[in-house]
């Protein structure tokens, strides 16, 4: 690590502790040419993921937009907000471990699915029927039949 006193390029680590509740880990550094300290911060590089929309188009992921969908379809339900946080959370680790850099939205939709049906299945219908765009009562019917026949 460059000094950013002297500019020497050699230091010694003093002292290491996490920091950011442990997303990253800060560094008291001695430079070993004029002895003076510095901090330095080491976090984990995230890749960027990118989302394919049904139109081709590409945007960011936010695991905003991801959590926002799910507290829809939880509304007045007895899914406590750790749980909508936990799934947000495990859809972008899943994402995230994936060698994909670039992600359907179908895919984060089944996979917000697949973790709500074990939740709360009244959210499950719910969030399958924006996501899946129910056009007639049949439709919604196929879906409760399937839940139905997983039971």
């Amino acid at each position: 690590m460059k000094c950013p006193y002297c500019g020497h390029i050699d230091s010694k680590v003093v002292d290491s502790r996490p920091a950011d509740d442990g997303e990253s880990i800060r560094r008291r550094r001695e430079c070993l040419a004029c002895h003076k300290r510095f901090t330095t911060y080491e976090t984990v590089e995230t890749l960027p993921l990118m989302v394919i929309k049904k139109d081709g188009s590409r945007q960011s992921f936010e695991k905003n937009k991801v959590l926002n969908g799910i507290i829809r379809a939880c509304a007045q339900r007895p899914v406590p907000m750790e749980t909508m946080v936990r799934i947000a959370d495990e859809v972008e680790q899943e994402l995230q471990n994936s060698l994909n850099r670039e992600i359907s939205a179908k895919r984060i939709g089944e996979l917000v699915m697949d973790k709500l049906k074990s939740v709360d299945e009244v959210s499950y219908v719910r969030f399958a029927s924006v996501y899946r765009q129910f056009k007639d009562i049949d439709s919604f019917m196929e879906e409760l039949n399937k839940l139905l026949a997983e039971r």
